[in-house]
């Protein structure tokens, strides 16, 4: 239930959908319900991978 003072199974309840997504490369469909947030997902390369050493030893790529 979206009611938060409803404890226990209550019957008969609707569960107002603000959006809904398509979440295609994970293969399902997400529904937004009330005040809920959600975070961005990762991308198909992450930062981390650019970020290296190099020969004398400071650190590249974090900008």
């Amino acid at each position: 239930s979206a009611d938060p003072a409803l404890t226990g199974a209550p019957e008969g309840h609707e569960l107002p959908v603000r959006e809904v997504r398509l979440s295609a490369g994970a293969g399902f469909v997400v529904a937004v319900c009330g005040s809920i947030m959600t975070m961005p997902g990762l991308p198909r390369k992450p930062a981390a991978l650019d970020i290296h050493l190099n020969a004398d030893g400071d650190v590249e790529g974090l900008f």
